[in-house]
């Protein structure tokens, strides 16, 4: 049985915009998500990634059961999320970013009593689950801090702690990182990554930071306008654009440089101590490198992986390109 199993999903929403009389408006259809199909295997780690409006947050709620399908079907942890949106909030556990499952005016352990209360576990369960969340994610200094005065750093450690209480099998996160320093992102991330390696929790990653998803996801979903743009790992995404890699090599002593077969060379730096050449899945650095050693002395090197937020970049411009023609 598979953790999500998505097809020909359609959400469509109604806009109403003022019309050509102030007493009346003008009525439009707006589609979210256009006929989207995926699945997703029991401890499988997906980044679900889009621009803005691509309709990765709206998926989020048909996959939950807060937003019913227009049409399409959903199975989230082989149920139906709608008509057992109660069975299945056992078994998940969604984190929003920008919305909180906390109390705002109570001490962040309260809300872990209360959510225990609402999953129905006995103080045996939960208890020492939440000792665990607390020794990995150090809740501790703020348990008895009310939630409104936490920090955002601080409020989303407890957010994905609330999320997890109840050991869910399939784990949401739906821009868990947003608006976080480096140090907090990062602690985020271990803890993630951690929890799944010890329970085999299944992770659907949505989010812009590109470093969530190097990090934590080992398959890519990528989604434009509401449809698929690309489903595979991240290598496999880099080469779909043909984005390269970059060889920088340190030289003992500066030379004129030359071109290198299967290389671009892209700049001459440190008075020519360091020269930058760029390569495709073609060929390989140590081929480049061969070719850089016929005529320098190496003193050291180092290789560039492209940037993914670029690669994604180039991906929306194929997209919308290929759109614009195929309606032209």
């Amino acid at each position: 049985m598979s953790a999500l199993e998505v097809t020909d999903l359609v959400r469509e929403y109604v806009v109403r915009s003022p019309g050509a009389s102030r007493f009346r408006r003008r009525r439009s259809v707006v589609r979210a998500v256009d006929g989207l199909s995926l699945r997703v295997a029991p401890g499988e780690s997906v980044g679900f990634i889009g621009a803005n409006g691509a309709g990765k947050s709206t998926t989020v709620k048909l996959l939950t059961g807060i937003l019913v399908p227009t049409s399409g079907t959903v199975r989230t942890c082989g149920l139906d999320p709608v008509t057992h949106r109660r069975d299945l909030a056992r078994r998940i556990g969604v984190v929003f970013g920008q919305r909180s499952q906390l109390w705002w005016d109570l001490p962040l352990s309260e809300s872990f009593r209360l959510l225990a209360a609402i999953h129905r576990l006995p103080p045996g369960v939960w208890r020492p689950r939440l000792d665990e969340l607390d020794d990995r994610l150090g809740l501790g200094e703020f348990l008895a801090t009310p939630v409104r005065q936490l920090s955002l750093g601080q409020r989303m450690r407890g957010e994905v702690a609330a999320a997890l209480l109840h050991s869910p099998e399939l784990l949401l996160l739906d821009e868990p990182t947003i608006g976080l320093d480096v140090l907090s992102s990062e602690r985020l991330r271990q803890f993630v990554r951690a929890e799944r390696a010890e329970r085999g929790t299944t992770l659907l990653l949505t989010t812009h930071d590109m470093g969530d998803v190097q990090r934590l996801c080992d398959r890519v979903l990528v989604v434009d306008h509401g449809r698929a743009a690309y489903d595979g790992d991240l290598p496999g995404l880099v080469r779909r654009v043909g984005a390269r890699r970059v060889l920088v090599v340190d030289l003992r002593e500066p030379i004129a440089p030359r071109e290198v077969p299967g290389a671009e060379l892209l700049a001459v730096e440190e008075d020519g101590f360091r020269l930058r050449y760029a390569f495709s899945e073609a060929t390989t650095a140590a081929a480049v490198l061969t070719g850089v050693s016929e005529f320098a002395d190496v003193r050291d090197l180092s290789v560039e992986e492209p940037d993914i937020a670029d690669v994604l970049r180039t991906l929306y411009a194929t997209s919308v390109g290929s759109a614009g023609r195929s309606e032209a």
